[in-house]
């Protein structure tokens, strides 16, 4: 690999990182999301990690582990090989989309809880949670049909492709 594209591999991966950061994850877990986004092969061993992102076994397993448990990623073993590997666990977009919308259901049901406590009470937050509340219904109303649209379209685009790979 030539140095400006080493360059620009090392910028999307750190820029994945800091993404992970601003949204409350460890930047370490972002900057493996974003190797194994682009790693060939797709599949990638500890020592991998350690060596593409400059980081401890110890800041590796710990990632892993996280990013195993919120599914975003998956650990594999191959055939005749004594080492684990890691990638990209598939469909995890839609996984974390179909768990979003289980966490908007019970955020809405505390605060609903929330607004019971202060019912009958002038309580300066409650439109506050009147209007978190009112946003998560909303989103559980209308994510399923955003991806049952988005599954739709995903498996015609799939169908697509394929029928243009067998002409």
């Amino acid at each position: 690999m030539n140095n400006e594209r080493q360059a620009e591999t090392k910028r999307f991966v750190e820029e994945v990182g800091i993404a992970f950061e601003h949204s409350g994850l460890p930047r370490m877990a972002g900057r493996i999301l974003g190797w194994l986004m682009i790693a060939e092969p797709p599949h990638q061993t500890t020592g991998e990690l350690e060596e593409a992102l400059m980081a401890s076994k110890g800041s590796i397993s710990t990632m892993t582990r996280l990013l195993i448990r919120i599914g975003l990623i998956e650990r594999l073993s191959l055939l005749g090989q004594r080492r684990d590997y890691f990638r990209i666990k598939p469909r995890a977009s839609y996984q974390l989309l179909k768990d979003s919308l289980d966490q908007a259901a019970a955020f809405r049901q505390l605060i609903e809880r929330g607004l019971e406590l202060i019912e009958g009470k002038t309580h300066l937050n409650r439109q506050w949670l009147e209007e978190m509340r009112d946003m998560y219904a909303f989103f559980e109303q209308e994510l399923p049909t955003l991806l049952e649209r988005w599954e739709q379209e995903h498996k015609e685009r799939q169908a697509a492709s394929e029928a243009t790979r067998q002409e």
